[in-house]
């Protein structure tokens, strides 16, 4: 019995070292994306400009999540949602990617830094994509949202009606339970909004009966603004609802790493009925 309560005791430093250099690589890999942004950012700080509308085809029908015109596939449009203190500087590699499989029609929807509700900034979403889709005449949108972009979007499908016009929402290291990460930085209101407990917190764990939007949340095992990491994972009975792990790469990774790219792809892509296994895993 000593013998076998040694192995393990014996092996515990080995997996502290693995975890330990994985944490490394992927804080310098922060670094490095945190950088780059920082010199991208200033482009991303006026709203964009509406993409031309498509010429006219064929009324879509409501019910349908791909259209067939022309013999090939056409999406709904992809609207992207930046977090806290961003702006949408931060997808314009994921907005390539998307582009180059076809989605011609993506997207972003800046918020001001200075908002202090997620409420307010779900409104503004809701207005948002009624625009698009009457500019487009499209009856739904996918909506990608990174961190608190994630959580509007959330709060815009679940409690503002908007699983009408949303196909599918996919979130990126977003705290669907809270985080519980910098307690000074609290000063902000929208930050204590994004805490565990907080009253949208609460919102979000309502029912939702009848919700249509399919939900994919990808989390990653070395996130460090999600405290715990688990809490950027939906856990709600109401909701058609996928979390996909990601190893490897922490918090600013997520919009920019080429594997949790073709993971967004393959979830654009996927039925309404949540194709693909929970709980899949994407390793960086």
């Amino acid at each position: 019995m000593k013998v076998l309560s040694f192995i393990p005791l014996c092996l515990r430093p080995v997996r502290q070292l693995r975890i330990s250099a994985a944490l490394l690589r992927a804080t310098a890999l922060e670094l490095a994306i945190l950088a780059g942004h920082l010199l991208l950012y200033p482009t991303g700080l006026t709203p964009e400009r509406p993409a031309p509308t498509p010429p006219p085809g064929p009324e879509p029908h409501p019910s349908d999540a791909v259209l067939l015109l022309a013999g090939g596939p056409v999406h709904p449009p992809v609207v992207l949602l930046h977090g806290f203190v961003d702006n949408r500087s931060v997808f314009v590699l994921l907005r390539r990617t998307l582009a180059r499989h076809g989605r011609q029609q993506v997207e972003c929807l800046n918020y001001s830094p200075l908002t202090c509700d997620i409420r307010t900034a779900a409104e503004l979403l809701g207005r948002h994509v009624e625009q698009i889709c009457a500019r487009t005449g499209r009856p739904e949108v996918d909506i990608v949202g990174h961190s608190l972009g994630g959580l509007i979007a959330r709060y815009y499908v679940q409690r503002l009606g908007g699983d009408q016009r949303v196909r599918t929402l996919v979130t990126l290291g977003t705290p669907h339970s809270g985080t519980a990460v910098a307690p000074l930085a609290s000063a902000h209101p929208i930050v204590r909004q994004m805490r565990p407990g907080s009253a949208v917190i609460e919102e979000l764990t309502t029912p939702a009966p009848g919700c249509r939007t399919r939900f994919v949340s990808f989390w990653s095992d070395l996130d460090q603004i999600m405290v715990p990491v688990e809490t950027a994972c939906i856990d709600h009975p109401d909701l058609i609802a996928q979390n996909v792990q990601v190893s490897g790469i922490g918090h600013l990774a997520l919009p920019v790493h080429p594997a949790v790219a073709a993971g967004i792809r393959e979830a654009l892509e996927s039925s309404d009925s949540a194709a693909g296994a929970a709980g899949a895993v994407f390793v960086a």
